[in-house]
């Protein structure tokens, strides 16, 4: 497919854009690329060159993503572009992500529309349909399209993201989409501008409006040894999240050794265990940890009856009944059938 037009986006002067998707906010010269390297200032006019090019789909249970509170024990259809908005040293999708810094890569993906995509979806019997594997907010006029789409086939729609979108581009989605799982990869700013080529503050707003914008918020953080292990960051984090929402699900995941980070040991599990106690003493009602056997059950924050039983990713829900607890009423938050 041709390039295609880009969303949020203002022209300034000597024929330079300004691109208002990401917190980039990049200003791109005439004939040159975004730090994205997908989007294209052409005789002063921005394009994206993701459009109709999925580089990557597969059919995935919604728990996968991860989403626990999402259409638990559902299918969804899960599609991504190349490229990414971060340059993250630990990407477990590097291949795809991380694009040719000095060109466009030889290999943009096959054709399909957003209808396609709909429709494969439907046929598939999925429930959904995830934006992941890189960063959703790159191919956002892609998305925005098929999520459209989406909603008016019945159709639920989720990010899987970096939140290092703007508040326009929330905002310009809002309507169409009904989750994300918002990865919180640390609570240090030098963090994000060593490990990722970001800002930590940029993230945080993400994650406030969407939840002020109604959109289901789950929040991953990938645990790193030496890196953003330290008690008090993760208390940090644990603390961030209860102040937004104390019903918003954290996974605390297991790090293993990727891409270019690569001396760092896995993830100790007394690590993991300090973070999801932070959680708790924080109030937050569900956490899990990834990456790992068990703790993946959902339990009743007021009773802690088992809810939602998961092994591997079969789940069960033996302990809900209308979207509440069976033993105690609790009502459970996410959204359900």
């Amino acid at each position: 497919m041709a390039l295609h037009a880009a969303k949020l986006w203002q022209k300034r002067e000597n024929q330079v854009v300004e691109c208002h998707l990401c917190a980039h906010r990049c200003r791109i010269s005439e004939g040159k690329l975004g730090f994205c390297q997908v989007r294209e200032n052409k005789d002063g006019q921005l394009y994206t060159h993701t459009y109709g090019r999925l580089i990557a789909e597969n059919v995935d249970p919604i728990e996968k993503k991860p989403l626990y509170h999402v259409l638990p024990g559902t299918l969804s259809y899960s599609v991504a572009t190349i490229g990414c908005n971060f340059r993250c040293d630990f990407c477990q999708n590097w291949q795809i992500s991380q694009t040719d810094r000095e060109g466009p890569p030889p290999n943009w993906g096959r054709e399909a529309s957003p209808e396609s995509i709909v429709e494969t979806a439907q046929r598939r019997k999925c429930k959904s349909i995830s934006f992941t594997y890189t960063e959703p907010t790159i191919f956002f006029e892609y998305a925005y399209d098929t999520a459209k789409l989406a909603r008016a086939s019945g159709l639920s729609t989720a990010f899987v993201t970096n939140g290092y979108m703007t508040r326009e581009a929330i905002e310009t989605i809002r309507p169409f989409l009904n989750a994300a799982n918002v990865d919180l990869k640390s609570f240090q700013g030098s963090f994000y501008r060593k490990h990722c080529g970001g800002r930590l503050e940029p993230v945080l707003e993400s994650i406030r409006t969407m939840r002020e914008f109604g959109i289901w918020v789950e929040v991953t953080t990938l645990v790193v040894p030496g890196q953003n292990d330290s008690p008090e960051e993760l208390n940090q984090i644990a603390e961030f999240i209860a102040d937004v929402d104390r019903k918003i699900p954290w996974h605390i995941s297991r790090f293993f050794p990727q891409f270019k980070l690569t001396a760092e040991m896995p993830t100790p599990m007394e690590t993991l265990e300090t973070a999801r106690n932070a959680g708790r003493d924080h109030g937050l009602e569900y956490v899990y940890l990834g990456n790992v056997a068990g703790s993946a059950d959902t339990l009743c924050p007021s009773c802690d009856a088992t809810l939602i039983g998961r092994s591997g990713y079969r789940t069960d829900t033996p302990g809900l009944k209308e979207k509440a607890c069976k033993a105690c009423g609790h009502q459970v938050a996410g959204l359900f059938d």
